[in-house]
């Protein structure tokens, strides 16, 4: 597996990275039960992936815990997140990071985000809650500071944008996708000359691996202005894609395409069996896209900023 160094953290990670929140949540979503998720996480380690993230949200704090008990704590990179909201104080962000760091059995995490943040809260946080962080990181409870984005609310990234100001971010959380390449101009330029490490969320949601999802998608950025009619087929949706062999699936090609971006570290995926994880790891080992069909896909979705595939 391609391994990158995560900006200025100077953390060797892969390029593929399990998500363990999402619509799948490692399986619990589904109803899998906790050894079954366990087994998925496990597996992904096995297979050389070192990135994993999680969050007090998603409920699966303890199931990454559990996985990675007994394994060299170096060999591998924990993300976690503090859901955020304007009322949140700095006693709330301390005692969340001690209940993370007791579901994941461990002394640190690696990065520790502000999660889902939007740009009405952003002031608050920076002036009350970083201060905070910057003291756990003193501790050496957190090693790098981190921020995402709510990016189903925020599709054209504006708390990203004005994130990028404050000299204090170490790795952020971006949405980003074939169908929503905004951030290549409005965050990624930034984080490439700040040497931000970027982690990709929303590189295959329901509009990448649902047909009907995506013409619905399609429709909504025609109708929008976003998108010229003549440039999909409505019918088959992207799929010279995968009808003239550039990728094995939809999916595939999603995630290759955010895979070889400027300025992307790790890709995040998500899945919920140990199939469609054992799928998503072979796309990871595929070569990128022809360069000819990127091209294509960047200048079809050159105007998109409004959907994010969700």
């Amino acid at each position: 597996m391609e391994t990158r160094i995560l900006g200025g953290t100077g953390l060797e990670v892969t390029v593929m990275g399990i998500g363990a929140g999402g619509p799948s949540r490692i399986g619990q979503s589904a109803g899998k039960s906790d050894a079954e998720s366990i087994a998925i996480v496990r597996e992904a380690l096995d297979a050389g992936i070192t990135c994993i993230d999680t969050a007090e949200a998603y409920g699966t704090e303890a199931i990454v815990g559990e996985a990675v008990r007994g394994r060299d704590r170096g060999s591998y990179v924990v993300s976690t997140k503090k859901s955020t909201g304007r009322q949140i104080t700095r006693a709330d962000v301390r005692q969340s990071l001690e209940a993370s760091l007791k579901r994941l059995r461990m002394d640190y995490v690696d990065i520790y985000h502000l999660h889902g943040v939007i740009l009405e809260d952003y002031e608050h946080l920076a002036a009350e809650i970083v201060p905070e962080m910057l003291s756990l990181r003193d501790e050496g409870k957190i090693r790098f500071l981190g921020i995402t984005e709510r990016w189903n609310d925020d599709p054209g990234h504006a708390m990203a944008q004005r994130a990028l100001q404050d000299d204090v971010w170490d790795v952020m959380m971006v949405g980003f996708n074939l169908l929503n390449q905004s951030a290549r101009e409005r965050v990624f330029k930034q984080t490439i000359a700040k040497n931000i490490g970027v982690l990709v969320m929303f590189a295959v949601r329901r509009a990448l691996s649902q047909p009907a999802k995506l013409v619905e998608v399609l429709d909504t950025l025609i109708a929008r202005g976003q998108l010229d009619p003549a440039d999909v087929d409505r019918d088959d949706p992207l799929g010279f894609l995968v009808r003239d062999g550039h990728a094995a699936s939809l999916p595939d090609a999603a995630y290759r395409f955010c895979r070889e971006e400027p300025g992307t570290h790790v890709i995040l995926s998500g899945t919920g069996s140990l199939e469609h994880l054992r799928e998503n790891i072979a796309s990871f080992h595929r070569p990128p896209l022809p360069p000819g069909i990127r091209q294509r896909l960047v200048e079809i979705f050159a105007h998109s900023d409004s959907v994010t595939g969700q």
